[in-house]
């Protein structure tokens, strides 16, 4: 098989898997709790910022993950109950209270680390040979931890009794609470979880972008678009939308270069609010 076809096929496999994973955090607020959080890609920085910190001070790259989830948790928690709660009936307020908490989390980066670039070390350097190609050993683990990430958050929601309680929030919020379902803590957990998501996120992508103030504004309008395209609630909307903004992405850049990928990829967002606004496997 020719490398080049296989090396541009393992980079489409990444940029899939990768933006599904970025995505994923913000799918569970949004198509959960019906929240646009405008400050995810804030929440996908902070987790970046973590494992720089843990490479500044020496720390092994794995300790990052827990700083992230512990930071990211924390704030999810905080926000949830003093700025989200109040305005669950409200999307337009909830949308521009995140959008002010974006900016809050961006100047408070600004102030703490200052407005530079910052790169953290590959933690595991070098490559794989694979069907006849060399391919990065970092990229390969960072697919396969994407996998497994996906399946087990699926499977967490089918299965255990926290995600049924969950299911039963989203699907009558009222009769939910008429039953004695703790509701205002359920919704309070999703929303931790999306944003301890984002943080592991952007831990895991940390090595192979520059880590800086204004990074989370990309990854908001790309999580966007996929969501746009898949349709919130399901995680095979987050996986279509991911592969078709992913891929097309990637192809694109590759033979021409990222501003048309970019380019390609708005116009397909567009295209789907206009002729198919619910996305390709939107809840029911």
């Amino acid at each position: 098989m020719d490398p080049l076809i296989v090396t541009q096929a393992l980079n489409v496999v990444y940029g899939v898997t990768t933006l599904a994973l970025l995505v994923l955090g913000l799918a569970v607020i949004f198509g959960l709790l019906g929240v646009l959080n405008i400050a995810h890609g804030e929440f996908i920085m902070t987790g970046a910022y973590c494992a720089y910190v843990t490479q500044a001070n020496g720390w092994p790259f794995l300790a990052a993950l827990p700083l992230a989830l512990i930071i990211c948790g924390a704030l999810g928690f905080v926000v949830e109950r003093g700025l989200i709660r109040p305005l669950y009936a409200r999307p337009f307020d909830t949308l521009v209270a995140t959008w002010g908490l974006s900016l809050l989390l961006r100047k408070l980066t600004e102030a703490i680390f200052g407005m530079g670039f910052y790169n953290v070390d590959v933690p595991l350097p070098g490559t794989v040979a694979l069907l006849g190609t060399d391919y990065p050993a970092y990229r390969l683990v960072l697919i396969a931890i994407s996998g497994a990430v996906l399946i087990g958050l699926f499977v967490w929601f089918r299965i255990s009794r926290t995600g049924t309680r969950i299911k039963a929030m989203v699907g009558n919020r009222e009769l939910a609470e008429a039953v004695g379902l703790p509701v205002r803590r359920l919704a309070t957990y999703t929303f931790v979880i999306g944003t301890c998501l984002a943080g592991l996120a952007g831990v895991l992508i940390a090595p192979l972008v520059p880590v800086q103030p204004f990074m989370g504004l990309d990854y908001v309008l790309k999580t966007f678009f996929v969501l746009v395209v898949g349709g919130l609630g399901t995680v095979m909307g987050v996986l279509s939308g991911a592969a078709v903004i992913g891929g097309l992405d990637s192809v694109v850049s590759a033979a021409i270069d990222a501003t048309y990928g970019y380019l390609t990829v708005l116009v397909v967002a567009i295209l789907f609010l206009w002729l198919k606004p619910r996305g390709l496997f939107a809840r029911s």
